[in-house]
């Protein structure tokens, strides 16, 4: 039997391109990296879930259309950072200086929030 392994927080523990033109931008990166999408249902369309070429198991990001949860994020490559306690970690965003940028949101059990870092550089904290 196998144990899923503990998150590594502090990590990136994903990427999303959030964009309003998703099927095209899908496209885009099928034809220049050799990923292979795969749909995922959101409920009256579908992101893509983009996997590696040549049969690679594990996904290397997404790519979504800028609708429902997704509809305020910012058209780039967003990194999400695997955070413990993500309450506690937007309070030392405020504390040093950094802006949350959309309030929490759930995926199931999980939790995120973009934020913007002193320097300006936006990302996403995760909690799993």
């Amino acid at each position: 039997m196998s144990e899923t392994p503990a998150p590594s927080f502090g990590t990136a523990g994903w990427m999303d391109l959030t964009v309003p033109n998703a099927d095209e931008v899908r496209a885009f990166y099928e034809r220049v990296l050799g990923w292979k999408s795969h749909p995922l249902d959101m409920g009256g369309y579908s992101d893509f879930v983009m996997m590696p070429p040549l049969g690679g198991e594990k996904p290397v990001g997404g790519v979504c259309h800028a609708r429902g949860a997704n509809a305020d994020l910012p058209p780039v490559w967003m990194v999400y950072f695997l955070v413990e306690d993500i309450d506690a970690s937007l309070r030392e965003v405020e504390a040093l200086g950094g802006k949350a940028l959309t309030p929490v949101k759930s995926m199931g059990p999980s939790r995120y929030c973009v934020i913007r870092d002193p320097g300006g550089a936006a990302c996403a904290l995760y909690q799993p």
